[in-house]
């Protein structure tokens, strides 16, 4: 057998577990994990509370983020896997190419074209790999949609059609957390809708050329509830009599995995997770609508809104052949708040091909157990364990994770401008 592949993970919040479960538990086998790196030691200590309990694993070693360096000289890992508030990813990717680890990234690979150049430049420097781990990808309907395009169903795509919505569960949970601070997150263009301009990237094997957006912040946020009659604030949710009977407050103290994250840690660093969505402060959009040309001259016309009554996203590809229609409805779910099993797990769903001159048909597609419609343990083996042959190359290297970011990137350069933004001006490969 051979050796296992050692990992450090820097960053122990809510995604953070749907890595290191998957190396204590499936993935024991090929792969270790032997250190941990945070800002807040109650999330560490949590988290080694959760490998002890289930899996029987040994307590790994803690560092502040203050001692990235020294985790490394002292564990020597392989690989470190970030999944640290987007705004520190870059240091932290940079930092273990330059000591000589490849790097596994949640998404987005960063939040803006300067970091994502740093990054760019690392990778020649350093010689050394970067995966983003764009698990949508992996999910049988997307597969499907990106099988159907490479195989002539629909001829030449000339555009695309592509609705994505959050609901008040999911979608209100941006505007609790750090991500409501566009320094942090980069905006929804940015953290979220990396997924659905991969995905876009994907399904069309090119890349994005000009970019238009509009945006703006038109249901949460203390104003637009004012507007609305709203009378009674709070800024967080715990301890608040105003929070009680309202649908938009997350109580931390009523799911145990919540409490011991944030509840219990928040004496150390002062993060406050349960923040109101109606409160002042959020410097993010909520409603947005963007137009991509791509390098293949198809064009995009795209919607993201975070208040809608329910999850998931209309997709319409239309072709010199024909016409794909697919609609996806997703359960909701708030991170780090239930099983991760529920993350983009699919209600129902819909592939329908319209051919020029023949009879429309729906288009089968088969799930399977786990995340985003049995999608992530596909992911998982591809990260930890044995990757099977792949046909449509969905393992998503650092320029697929630049590629992604920054069709959000030039989104949010045109909302502040209100012109069009060149992603070739952005960045050099």
């Amino acid at each position: 057998m051979a050796q296992k592949k050692r990992y450090v993970q820097v960053g122990v919040g809510g995604r953070a577990r749907f890595f290191y479960e998957a190396i204590a538990g499936r993935f024991n086998e090929t792969s270790e994990l032997v250190g941990f790196c945070d800002v807040n030691q109650t999330r560490m200590d949590y988290a080694n509370k959760v490998l002890q309990e289930k899996y029987n694993y040994k307590p790994l070693p803690t560092y502040n983020y203050t001692q990235f360096d020294e985790m490394i000289k002292n564990e020597k890992p392989d690989i470190v896997i970030v999944t640290s508030v987007d705004r520190t990813h870059h240091t932290y990717i940079i930092r273990a190419m330059e000591l000589g680890c490849d790097v596994l990234t949640e998404k987005p690979m960063t939040t803006d074209e300067v970091k994502a150049q740093a990054i760019l430049d690392a990778v020649k420097r350093t010689g050394r790999k970067l995966r983003v781990s764009f698990n949508y990808r992996y999910a049988p309907h997307n597969t499907k949609i990106r099988e159907l395009i490479a195989d002539g169903a629909i001829g030449e795509v000339f555009s695309v059609h592509f609705e994505w919505l959050l609901n008040t569960q999911h979608g209100a949970d941006y505007f609790r957390r750090w991500h409501r601070d566009k320094r942090n997150s980069g905006g929804l263009l940015v953290h979220k809708s990396t997924h659905h301009f991969d995905l876009v990237n994907f399904w069309l094997a090119t890349q994005p050329d000009t970019v238009f957006a509009l945006g703006d912040l038109r249901f949460y946020g203390r104003e637009n509830a004012e507007k609305r009659g709203v009378t009674k604030f709070y800024s967080r949710a715990h301890g608040s009599e105003n929070a009680k009977d309202d649908f938009f407050a997350l109580h931390l103290e009523e799911k145990e995995q919540l409490k011991a994250m944030y509840l219990d840690a928040e004496k150390e660093d002062g993060y406050i997770r349960d923040q109101s969505v109606f409160g002042d402060g959020i410097s993010i959009e909520d409603t947005m609508g963007v137009l991509v040309k791509y390098k293949n001259n198809a064009i995009m016309t795209y919607s993201l809104n975070a208040y809608l009554p329910w999850e998931g996203f209309r997709v319409a590809f239309n072709g010199s052949k024909g016409r794909i229609q697919v609609s996806v409805v997703e359960k909701s779910y708030v991170n780090a708040g239930g099983n991760a099993d529920l993350e983009g797990a699919v209600n129902r769903k819909k592939i329908e091909v319209f051919p020029m001159f023949g009879e429309p048909y729906e288009v089968p597609v088969i799930e399977s157990e786990g995340g985003h419609g049995g999608g992530d343990p596909i992911l998982l083996n591809d990260l930890f364990g044995v990757p099977e042959p792949d046909r449509f190359n969905r393992a998503a290297s650092h320029v697929d994770g630049a590629m992604s970011i920054l069709t959000g990137v030039a989104a949010n350069k045109s909302i502040a401008t209100g012109m069009p933004i060149k992603v070739d001006s952005l960045v050099k490969f």
